[in-house]
């Protein structure tokens, strides 16, 4: 069965800029993150800084792009910024990248290379269908804080992703929740490579042949498509 997102229409009036790629992954193999994902993040790092050339991340035209619509459904992206641009500050600071789990590594290592936000999902964690919309504010998004589960609400406007059961990304791309997050249990995922213009579709469709690329390198014998940009 395809898994395809969807985005509402309130979102496509918001930011008709917006395209998505996705990876679709079935028969992966995850785990702790390897020598060979970690030099793949360092590559990434070093794309990065040649990409930018020493200007700050959110300097890049793609980076502005979504400053600007944090900023027009009521996010302030200095504070909560985008997932792309807040790890390109991580990649480019002493701490360097975190290494999560290697699914997660290589789409982290896609999305700082590229300078492209991109998400990971469990299928088998979705509840129905997902599907980018503006919230109303009665959403339930659980996260941990303090090391305790709790439940909170997103801002009625904002933009996120949801499924059946609640919201699963708040602010887009901002803040991903447990529940439905790769772990190294993980068999079948769903990526996704979110652009504004004036970014070229081209370019994220590129980053997501990579992305495919990888996870059929990493995971032999997956079954990997990518879904074209919608």
């Amino acid at each position: 069965m395809t898994f395809t997102p969807t985005v509402s229409d309130a979102v496509r009036a918001l930011a008709p800029g917006f395209t998505h790629v996705t990876v679709e992954a079935h028969g992966l193999v995850n785990g702790a993150s390897t020598e060979a994902s970690s030099a793949l993040l360092d590559d990434a790092a070093g794309r990065l800084a040649e990409r930018l050339r020493g200007r700050a991340p959110h300097e890049d035209p793609h980076m502005a792009a979504w400053r600007e619509i944090y900023t027009a459904f009521g996010s302030k992206p200095s504070r909560t910024r985008n997932s792309a641009e807040a790890l390109a500050r991580r990649a480019l600071s002493e701490a360097g990248l975190p290494r999560i789990n290697l699914l997660v590594d290589l789409y982290n290592a896609v999305s700082v290379a590229h300078l492209i936000p991109v998400g990971g999902e469990d299928i088998d964690r979705i509840d129905g269908g997902m599907r980018l919309v503006r919230a109303t504010g009665e959403e339930g998004f659980v996260t941990v804080a303090g090391g305790e589960e709790t439940v909170e609400h997103p801002d009625p406007g904002e933009v996120v992703w949801r499924d059946d059961t609640g919201v699963t990304c708040r602010r887009w791309n901002w803040r991903q929740g447990p529940r439905t997050r790769l772990t190294e249990e993980t068999a079948s995922g769903i990526f996704l490579l979110e652009s504004m213009a004036p970014m070229p579709v081209p370019e994220v469709e590129a980053a997501a042949a990579e992305l495919a690329g990888l996870l059929e390198k990493f995971s032999p014998g997956a079954r990997v498509t990518v879904h074209p940009a919608a």
